[in-house]
Parts: structure tokens; sequence; C-alpha cells
């Protein structure tokens, strides 16, 4: 998933004391049998304030371990691991909301990528019979589950990665993953109850051509987001824009943002990394 802010700023657990986990394996096993609940969702972080990750919201977010995609501009590279146990328990989550019941709107589940964890309805579920709304950050890699929980989220924000073609370098999976995802966006969009969707495009020198990028735009507006943000990815540490070894000096985000912005006034978000 794509962050707004560094990792090393945003994993920053609340201060209630933690039990011991349970361990993988013991998540496992319980899984097998088909016994799935919300507190099987491995939490790797959890931010009790945020006012960046749901725009014009305040909410607790929610950091979900493992992702099978390798973003080259990740963030949250400790969150990468599928075989890594959680260090949160789920209930830290439920005490959380009860303590900051009438400040926070709502809890966003990021990661990692929260979609590919078969606990992640459940948790949904038990965050909204707290009388809490729910967003979700999603790359689309796991298109049934997300059209599963579709109708119990409030706000997406779905990461478009490129053209299909692109998934091999830039996410490094085949490209067969970046359909997939592509078509996860287009069910998302079509479900019986559709939440509100930000599809959001990190670049980069190198990262793509500039036709990429505008048709990239064009097909997410097309299929109907209520909006298209595009982000200039920043170093781990947030402090400047990423550019990676040989980047082409003459690579300009703003004029990009510029063409970008063009297609669609009321429905482009720009975010320049030096903003």
């Amino acid at each position: 998933m794509t962050t707004m802010v560094p990792a090393e700023q945003r994993l920053v657990p609340d201060q209630a004391p933690t039990p011991a986990p349970e361990s993988a394996p013991e998540r496992s096993f319980r899984a097998a049998r088909g016994a799935v609940a919300a507190t099987d969702l491995p939490i790797a972080g959890l931010v009790p304030l945020s006012s960046v990750d749901w725009p014009g919201k305040l909410v607790a977010t929610v950091f979900v371990q493992g992702c099978p995609w390798r973003c080259t501009y990740c963030h949250n590279t400790g969150l990468l691991d599928c075989r890594a146990p959680g260090t949160r328990m789920f209930d830290d989550v439920l005490q959380l909301l009860e303590r900051r019941r009438g400040l926070l709107d709502g809890v966003i589940f990021s990661g990692g990528e929260a979609t590919r964890h078969p606990a992640l309805p459940a948790a949904i579920a038990a965050v909204r019979a707290a009388g809490f709304d729910v967003g979700l950050h999603t790359g689309g890699g796991f298109p049934k589950r997300l059209a599963e929980i579709a109708p119990q989220l409030s706000w997406v924000g779905f990461d478009v990665k490129g053209q299909p073609a692109d998934y091999p370098s830039v996410v490094g999976v085949p490209e067969i993953m970046g359909q997939r995802a592509w078509l996860a966006l287009e069910a998302l969009l079509d479900a019986r109850r559709t939440p509100t969707v930000e599809a959001r495009m990190t670049v980069y020198p190198g990262s793509h051509t500039r036709a990429t990028i505008l048709e990239c735009a064009r097909r997410a507006l097309d299929l109907g987001v209520d909006a298209f943000a595009l982000q200039e990815a920043r170093t781990a540490d947030g402090s400047r824009p990423y550019r990676p070894e040989n980047a082409d000096p003459d690579w300009d985000f703003d004029e990009l943002a510029a063409d970008v912005q063009a297609l669609a006034d009321t429905r482009i978000i720009i975010r320049a990394a030096k903003d």
C-alpha cells in the first residue's frame, strides 16, 4: 500500500498494555477449522489518531501484517512478510475505540494488504458494531474478499499501480494480477452498496510513461471513481521526493500533475512530495 507519511512516523502503537499475541501456527490451526474471528487478524501497528488516511475524517489506522506485492517505493517494508505474526491484539482496537468515542469518525484498515486475511470481514463487522465507520486501503489483489466486504465500507483508497502490463516492474507480480486489480476496482464500483472510492496512483521518475499515467486516470474516472489522486513518491523518511538511481533529471511532477488535472478538474487530487 502507498502511504502519505512514512512508516516510521505512523506505526506508533497506542500506549495501552498488550497481552502476548497468538502465534501464527495457532491462528492457522483455528482458521483451518473454520473458526476465523476478528482476533485472528495479524495487526502490526495501530495509530490512535490520523487525519491523513481518510480525507476529511479523524480515524484510527490499523496496519495489517503481510503483503504479496513488492512496490518499489513501499514505506512499510516491515509489514511485507506474510508469515510474520501480529504484534497487537484486536481487543486493543476495540478498547481504543471505546476510549475515543466521540473523537474518532472511524477506522481505516491498511497494510500490508488487509484483504488477504480471512479475518478481515469479522474485524470490520466488529468495528461497525461498535458504532464506527470503516475505510480501507487496498491494491485490489484479492477481488473476492473485496467484493465481500464492499457493502460494509464507507470509503476506499484504491491503489492503481499502472496498466496491467506495468505490474511486473512496479509491483513484482505477473500481469494477470494487474488485470485482477482493475477488475476488482470495477466490481467495487458496481457493488450493491458502493463506498466512496478514491483511486490513487503513486509515481516517480521512470515508474510510468506520461501516456500510461493519463490512461490510468481516464480509465479510473470512466469507471466512476469519486476522485483520482496523483501522488509523488516520497523517500522512506518522508523528507523529500523519491528518486531512484539514474533518474531522469528533467522529470517534472508539476508538469505531469497539470496534465492529469486537466482531465477532470473537480475529481483530481494532486499530492506532491514537497507539500
